[in-house]
């Protein structure tokens, strides 16, 4: 009787957990919590940081929860190369870099780092524009684990230095930081200086160490890095602009849900558009932000402006004929500059 009594009970509980699983089991493996979207960039506290907050939010608005943002700025994840590479292999999955630093997957992506490409922001912002731009630079790396989702301005770029650069002689034979792009180490060289490529977390150390005597990059990192304590002398070259891509991983693309990836697809290219607006303030607060500071703001005589230009220009042109590949590209960007100038 007892062992009847037993088996009795045993197949109740059996029955009541096999219950429970067909009710509760399919929900939970439905639900296993929210896609994890990592965003990593090398600045902090200026509109390249704004964008990825505004798209983070977009997504997670948009997406109902279902993807969770975080935000990695000022290189958290690591070097500029490592967040590359990371988000090549999956392990992050927006990168929010300029494309110049992309050049060791295709050296075609440098071409918008050229010197003279365009004279002011509102160029720019319709330079990202143009169809034919969008379609080349981010269908760069298509085959290296990236998906170009979005394409933006950064900033024009400016020159900071320990001592004043003020004419074109004051050039010669400074070692200056710039951006990962032959397009800017030839067109320094041209002016007599030595361009040194190095990655935005190294920069500030090695201009106060003496390792550099300034950098190439936007008012807005000098401004939010708080360079004034180590270079005060801002020159105001507005060359070559400072654009940004917005990368995912494709191998996380990929792997979203089609409804997911229409999302993160739209709010990327939307908040592209919108963060104009912002950096257009951001670049007048940041001017005004380093005189505030104690810093000084130069320009070039208009002699001295015209025939940097000149120079920058012609070494553009040089290092585009080096190859057939960055040649077209090259074609490509400063026809569309033209048509929107």
């Amino acid at each position: 009787m007892n062992l009847v009594k037993v088996g009795l009970r045993a197949a109740v509980a059996a029955a009541v957990v096999f219950s429970y699983a067909a009710i509760h089991g399919p929900a939970r493996a439905a639900d296993p919590g929210p896609i994890v979207m990592k965003i990593t960039l090398p600045t902090i506290n200026e509109n390249t940081h704004q964008y990825a907050k505004n798209f983070a939010a977009a997504v997670e608005k948009d997406s109902g929860g279902r993807i969770k943002p975080e935000i990695y700025p000022a290189s958290q994840l690591g070097s500029i190369p490592r967040q590359i590479e990371g988000t090549q292999f999956g392990s992050i999955q927006v990168a929010v870099i300029p494309p110049e630093f992309f050049v060791g997957i295709d050296p075609r992506f440098e071409v918008m780092a050229a010197p003279g490409l365009v004279g002011s922001l509102p160029q720019a912002e319709r330079l990202t524009a143009d169809p034919e731009v969008k379609k080349l630079i981010l269908g760069l790396g298509a085959n290296k684990g990236l998906y170009g989702a979005a394409l933006f301005v950064g900033n024009p770029s400016f020159l900071v230095s320990k001592m004043p650069v003020r004419t074109l002689a004051d050039f010669k034979g400074k070692k200056l930081r710039v951006l990962a792009s032959e397009f800017q180490i030839k067109a320094l060289e041209r002016l007599g200086a030595t361009a040194v490529a190095m990655s935005l977390g190294d920069v500030l150390p090695a201009i106060q160490q003496g390792a550099i005597d300034g950098a190439v990059s936007a008012i807005t990192v000098f401004t939010s890095m708080q360079y004034e304590d180590a270079a005060k002398y801002v020159t105001r070259t507005g060359q070559p602009t400072i654009f940004i891509a917005v990368e995912f991983s494709r191998k996380w693309h990929d792997s979203l849900p089609a409804d997911l990836r229409k999302i993160v697809d739209e709010d990327a290219a939307r908040e592209s558009v919108t963060i104009n607006a912002v950096t257009e303030q951001y670049f007048a607060n940041g001017q005004k932000q380093w005189t505030e500071k104690g810093g000084e703001l130069i320009d070039l005589s208009p002699d001295d402006q015209a025939a940097m230009m000149e120079s920058m220009a012609s070494a553009a042109d040089e290092v585009a004929k080096k190859n057939p590949d960055v040649a077209a590209a090259y074609q490509i960007v400063t026809a569309a500059a033209k048509r929107v100038k």
